[in-house]
């Protein structure tokens, strides 16, 4: 009986403090738009440098010297299988200069060759026709197309230890245009290094 009282004297003070309470009038008030910033994240779960929407191998972990390929699958050379990998470089005209963006790209070709330690890789240098024409004494004297190989060769001898058996540069000039001399833009893919590292 105690009990009863004391749990209805509980409701009655609750009731009380409830019924003291103001609240306010909210009919007049109007609704507000506030605009958020949208973040857009591209999520990596596995830590494997591809993100998961272009993931096509979830849980492939980067470890040691393992590498994947751009759908995020570890590359596996069975005994069966060859492995082939091409490299383009293109350069200013009249400049044998190797610019940070290919040299990140051979950043990725030295890791490929070094967990391949038999693969090869033949360097090819080349020029556009208006190098030659243009009284460029250094293309003219073949050297220009040589030094576009040599810096790609130099690059991954001297930073990532590849062995020079390993990396054959070779001088193609003009011989071997791969677009039209006869605009800028075929000009500009011309002055180039093509390697296949196989």
């Amino acid at each position: 009986m105690n009990t009863l009282l004391r749990s209805m004297l509980v409701v009655l003070i609750s009731v009380l403090t409830l019924s003291a309470c103001q609240t306010h009038d909210l009919s007049n008030q109007k609704a507000q738009t506030i605009n958020l910033p949208i973040i857009l994240m591209n999520l990596d779960s596995d830590g494997d440098g591809v993100p998961d929407d272009l993931d096509q191998c979830p849980n492939t972990k980067m470890k040691g010297n393992v590498v994947v390929d751009d759908r995020g699958c570890h590359l596996i050379m069975g005994p069966d299988m060859s492995l082939k990998m091409e490299y383009r470089a293109f350069f200013a005209k009249g400049s044998s200069e190797l610019l940070p963006k290919y040299q990140a790209e051979l950043d990725k070709v030295s890791e490929i060759m070094n967990i391949h330690n038999t693969a090869t890789m033949r360097i090819e240098g080349g020029i556009s026709e208006n190098e030659i024409y243009d009284g460029d004494s250094i293309a003219k004297s073949s050297n220009l197309a040589k030094n576009r190989a040599l810096m790609v060769k130099n690059y991954l001898l001297l930073k990532h230890n590849i062995e020079p058996s390993r990396l054959t540069p070779l001088n193609c000039e003009a011989r071997a245009p791969i677009a039209p001399n006869d605009t800028e833009e075929g000009r500009t893919v011309n002055r180039r290094v093509y390697g296949v590292v196989t």
